[in-house]
């Protein structure tokens, strides 16, 4: 379960909260019958209404980056959303954006591609600039070439990269509150443990790089 509380419909007292409950859930409480159209267990939304004003910023940001006003190509924007949390390992945001994908019309190749798509074959010129730019700003924390960033911007344009770097990095942020929450499909145990020596054996002072 997530690390916050989850509001219950009956706690909800602001109406925001109640509209976005009552537009994804109908009459069902989130908490007591979780469940959502896309498969997830929706608990996002009842972790994030603990703070009402959080939430609807949030919702703010989802509208923006669907509004028919962006410049940028759809496609494109799901690649860098998509990238984002499979570089931040956010297995919520990474299948969530994998069926927004799926919804604009992009073949399987390429969405089962995103995750190595230094080696696919499958992506234009603009996909991989996008991609390649996606993991500038995940990985390298906004550090992007000159050579990549002027690429994308003589294919894009101010407003269309804009566009991308704010929705990109939104989703990074989204990914890594995901995983810091444990909301969603990121409510996963931490794998990186102390695997036990076997037995009583004597372990202490060992030179883990082997003997000279």
């Amino acid at each position: 379960m997530p690390r916050l509380h989850q509001v219950t419909r009956d706690e909800v007292n602001d109406d925001r909260v109640r509209g976005m409950y009552d537009f994804l859930f109908g009459e069902r409480d989130p908490v007591r019958e979780p469940g959502t159209a896309t498969g997830t267990s929706g608990d996002w939304w009842p972790t994030f209404a603990n703070s009402a004003s959080v939430l609807a910023h949030a919702v703010q940001g989802f509208r923006l980056y669907q509004s028919p006003e962006r410049r940028l190509d759809p496609v494109l924007r799901e690649l860098g959303q998509a990238r984002a949390g499979w570089a931040a390992q956010s297995q919520f945001v990474f299948s969530q954006h994998c069926k927004s994908l799926r919804g604009l019309g992009v073949d399987e190749e390429r969405i089962e591609s995103v995750g190595c798509w230094q080696a696919a074959d499958c992506f234009s010129r603009p996909e991989r600039l996008v991609l390649a730019y996606a993991d500038c700003i995940v990985y390298d924390h906004g550090r992007v070439p000159d050579r990549l960033f002027d690429a994308l911007h003589d294919l894009l344009g101010d407003e269309a990269v804009l566009e991308l770097t704010y929705i990109t990095a939104m989703y990074l942020q989204h990914a890594v509150m995901s995983r810091a929450l444990r909301t969603e499909f990121d409510d996963v145990a931490e794998r990186i443990v102390e695997v036990p020596a076997p037995g009583d054996a004597p372990v202490a002072g060992l030179d883990i790089a082997g003997p000279a």
